[in-house]
């Protein structure tokens, strides 16, 4: 079972994620990345994170992964905000444009997502990672396919 499951069984996707947030609890990948979901409204998400050393590369900055991560997890759940008890999504898409490196010094960053249009098989969204002072650090864009959840048993 999903965390979400767990947290907010029955409840559409906006519900869930209220939930999830309320609990205070956070799914793996918050833990390991070090960085929070914060905020979420119909068709909108937020997550903001300060990477340190634990994101760094070899070549001495934040692995791009941690900015794609974080764009992910903002067009994700802006999508599943829009799902009703029965849906589930999962990503097909995602393409990012780095418009700035991400250093230890680059402070806390912010991934605003947001859905661009919905239909019954696919999602598409779009999120900003800005850090505090509104400097642009990367962009994304994500296909995300809508599925119908199984009927529990």
């Amino acid at each position: 079972m999903s965390m979400v499951d767990e947290i907010g069984a029955g409840l559409d996707g906006l519900s869930q994620l209220q939930a999830l947030i309320a609990s205070g609890r956070k799914p793996g990948i918050l833990h390991s990345l070090d960085f929070d979901f914060i905020e979420v409204e119909p068709g909108r998400a937020v997550f903001a994170g300060t990477p340190g050393d634990h994101a760094y590369n070899p070549i001495g900055m934040v692995h791009g992964g941690y900015a794609a991560t974080l764009l992910d997890s903002a067009c994700g759940c802006a999508v599943h905000s829009r799902l009703s008890a029965q849906q589930a999504y999962t990503t097909l898409e995602l393409k990012v444009a780095y418009h700035k490196a991400v250093t230890r010094d680059s402070g806390l960053l912010r991934a605003e997502g947001k859905v661009v249009s919905i239909g019954r098989r696919a999602a598409f969204a779009e999120a900003r990672l800005t850090g505090a002072d509104g400097r642009l650090y990367a962009t994304a864009t994500s296909t995300l396919l809508v599925i119908d959840r199984a009927p529990a048993p």
